[in-house]
């Protein structure tokens, strides 16, 4: 579910299979990112609620739509 890309400084997260509410992985996920990292989150719809809340704990993101049913938001510290 949650991938380290080669350079060390991104994250994939694929939120599309959990069980239940994904907060929680995704509060984590974020809390170890390193300097300077990214997150990227995956998931089947775009998730507009998380945005004010990523704003409100000083984060900032790009939303993209990757093809049907899968959205990308890369999340960075603002």
């Amino acid at each position: 579910m949650s991938t380290d890309a080669a350079d060390g400084g991104t994250r994939e997260l694929d939120v599309r299979e959990v069980d239940g509410e994904p907060f929680d992985e995704i509060t984590s996920a974020l809390e170890s990112l390193p300097e300077d990292g990214a997150l990227v989150l995956v998931n089947g719809f775009e998730p507009e609620p998380l945005y004010a809340t990523i704003e409100r704990r000083g984060y900032a993101y790009e939303t993209s739509r990757a093809e049907d049913g899968e959205w990308r938001v890369t999340i960075t510290e603002a």
